[in-house]
């Protein structure tokens, strides 16, 4: 691992600052030398929605607001440990129908796709409706998280996008070494009344620190069947997950919340990590990053905020 990559792992989860320093006697620097990393996590499928495997470094290109950026660092291991938050909105239309013990049960099928037994995968438990609250905090203990999906019951109105930034903070703060895939995973009807923050606003506050949203909508049957995919894809939540790097899924069924478990746990252990040099111009930059391989898709966040960390 290079040292640049390195202070990716020891650093802020969106940026890093390398810092070098020879002294002469009495204390003196002599050389001294400062650069600000961005990460950015990138999923790739070739056009049969397959996952990319076996690319380099010199296979990405980053472009920041229509320049091009050099990917001073490269990584990619499918053996990674994944560290996923489990949101559960439990407002009062929660109540609806089956919807909160869907959502539970959808949270379950993540659950049984990661290495919780090794203890190597890690899933911690929160709820919202106006505030946010931590059921049960990080840990590999599966009877643990269960009992903490029986404590979510519904309440009140929905802070749905406040609440995923707050969370999307809890999951960001990372340990010296850590090596975890993170994310957020959220369970919800899709209802939000009460929430201070757009989500235009809580995307680039997640796609800041660089940890994708994943978006679990609960629905009946018949709204399943009225409502297209791509109509909820181009809404605001989808739109919110597509701007962090993640996905929205709809579901009805089992087969459904099944398919968006495993497929959520295994984008995130076919994650590869890019770093690349913060700009010098404070405020939103936006990036896109593609491969030189134009039979492939890349998803990953949209921008960064620069200037926010000393340089």
């Amino acid at each position: 691992m290079s040292a640049a990559f390195a202070l990716l792992l020891l650093g802020t989860p969106s940026a890093a600052k390398s810092q070098d320093a020879a002294s002469q006697p009495g204390g003196k620097p002599t050389f001294r030398s400062a650069v600000d990393l961005v990460s950015v996590a990138a999923v790739v499928r070739d056009r049969h929605g397959r996952f990319a495997r076996n690319l380099k470094k010199d296979d990405f290109i980053i472009h920041e607001g229509g320049s091009r950026r050099e990917v001073l660092d490269f990584r990619t291991d499918e053996n990674a440990p994944v560290r996923v938050a489990l949101l559960f909105d439990v407002s009062g239309s929660m109540r609806i129908a089956s919807h909160l013990e869907d959502a539970r049960q959808a949270a379950r099928y993540v659950l049984s796709s990661l290495r919780l037994d090794r203890d190597a995968d890690e899933a911690a438990v929160f709820s919202f409706d106006m505030n946010l609250q931590m059921q049960q905090p990080f840990t590999t203990d599966a009877g643990a998280i269960e009992n903490a999906l029986s404590r979510v019951q519904p309440y009140g109105q929905t802070s749905l996008y406040d609440a995923i930034a707050q969370t999307a903070q809890h999951v960001a703060e990372t340990r010296p070494g850590d090596r975890h895939r993170r994310a957020v995973v959220v369970f919800t009807d899709g209802v939000d009344t009460s929430s201070l923050m757009t989500p235009e606003q809580v995307s680039a506050a997640a796609s800041e620190i660089d940890v994708p949203v994943y978006v679990v909508t609960v629905v009946s049957q018949s709204m399943h069947e009225d409502v297209p995919l791509r109509a909820e894809q181009d809404s605001p939540l989808g739109t919110l997950a597509r701007w962090t790097g993640g996905n929205l899924f709809m579901t009805s069924a089992p087969a459904h919340q099944s398919l968006a478990g495993r497929q959520i746990v295994d984008e995130l252990r076919h994650q590869y990590l890019l770093a690349f040099a913060a700009s010098n111009a404070k405020g939103w930059r936006p990036l896109e990053v593609k491969t030189k391989d134009k039979d492939l898709t890349v998803r990953a966040r949209s921008g960064y905020a620069a200037g926010t960390h000393g340089s």
